[in-house]
């Protein structure tokens, strides 16, 4: 093979592996978030389980922890309000889990 046509081949090989590179760190979030079912009027902060929980309208988020997310959920709930989604480092709650968040 010519050196063009090597770096040319190299280039592609690369280029394809990228993207499976990064698919796994796109797939986890870095922490917990939660979508509530009401916008807030104003931006709030507030502890959670120890951890600060940044809310602005409908979305809050907090560092990573290492809590069950349920049992987080439940907290965020009571302190922001009912949420529509909830996901931590292990994904994203099922809907029977989300309501029993909320209950």
């Amino acid at each position: 093979m010519r050196p063009s046509s090597l770096t040319a081949a190299l280039a592609l090989v690369v280029a394809a592996l990228l993207p499976a590179a990064a698919a796994p760190a796109a797939a986890a979030p870095a922490g917990w978030s939660a979508t509530l079912r009401e916008p807030l009027a104003a931006p709030r902060q507030g502890i959670v389980n120890s951890v600060v929980w940044h809310c602005g309208g409908t979305q809050c988020t907090a560092p990573a922890q290492g809590s069950r997310p349920l049992f987080v959920c439940r907290k965020v709930v009571a302190k922001f309000g009912p949420v529509t989604r909830f996901t931590s480092a292990e994904g994203e709650l099922g809907a029977e889990d989300l309501a029993r968040c909320n209950g």
